[in-house]
């Protein structure tokens, strides 16, 4: 376990807390493996909900974009701990509450489609900005989230980018509801004591029929296959130079691929 991933288990609540706020909580390869022994670890009979949260004014930033460029490159590590932790969240059958605060960006908001209770506080901003980043969506987003909220407001994320509000998020059916950022935890943490407090296999059991587990596997694979293809694009190297050097990447010069 990772320094920058803590965990707490009290109560029957296993509380998952991302901290590398300095970095706005971007997520590394080692700490998605460190997510991954978290959620894994659920399937424990002494934890009953578990609860994701994060230290600072981001929930996270989403994926390390130095680790993305060297994996485009070839330089990446040999296990992309990111796949696992998705097919742990997909495959979960103890409740997962999310606890979000400022910007969600990327795997940020897409792990929210596998939570079964979303909190967010009234600062929160979900962004999901794969195609500017000439990448495709991931965890199952590209089912889950045209499923949840609509084809076309499902493009219009995927494909601009640009920030969903809390209360949108709310309307649309991403999270269950807003509060202040300094009551974000405390309302959290009562949350999941009433899911702790319910009967573990029943809960279990409603989850398992709410979820499709292998649908979402099968959709991960497929989406995971075309996100490492594109990692290595002359669009996606333009993108990330373009991010590293502060400027607007230009894509107009460079034939589809």
């Amino acid at each position: 376990m990772t320094a920058e991933i803590r965990t707490d288990l009290s109560d029957g609540v296993l509380t998952v807390t991302i901290s590398r706020p300095d970095k706005k909580n971007a997520l590394t390869n080692d700490m998605y493996g460190a997510l991954a022994d978290a959620v894994a670890k659920a399937n424990d009979d002494e934890i009953r909900v578990v609860l994701i949260q994060a230290d600072g004014d981001s929930f996270t930033s989403g994926n390390d974009l130095a680790e993305f460029a060297a994996q485009g490159s070839g330089n990446g590590p040999k296990e992309r701990h990111v796949v696992r932790f998705l097919r742990e969240l997909a495959t979960a059958t103890k409740p997962i509450i999310a606890a979000v605060q400022g910007k969600a960006v990327g795997v940020g908001t897409t792990m929210l489609l596998h939570c079964d209770y979303v909190l967010l506080a009234e600062d929160a901003q979900l962004i999901t900005p794969f195609v500017n980043l000439a990448l495709v969506p991931e965890a199952a987003s590209s089912y889950l989230l045209p499923l949840r909220i609509g084809h076309v407001r499902a493009f219009e994320m995927f494909a601009l980018g640009e920030p969903v509000t809390a209360d949108a998020a709310v309307a649309w059916g991403i999270a269950n509801k807003t509060t202040g950022a300094a009551e974000l935890r405390a309302e959290a943490r009562r949350v999941a004591a009433k899911f702790a407090a319910k009967p573990i296999g029943s809960l279990t059991a409603m989850k398992r029929l709410m979820r499709d587990a292998e649908r979402l596997v099968t959709q991960m694979e497929s989406e995971s296959t075309i996100f490492v293809e594109r990692l290595a694009s002359a669009e996606a190297k333009e993108a990330f130079m373009a991010f590293a050097q502060k400027r607007q990447p230009d894509f107009t010069k460079i034939r589809r691929q």
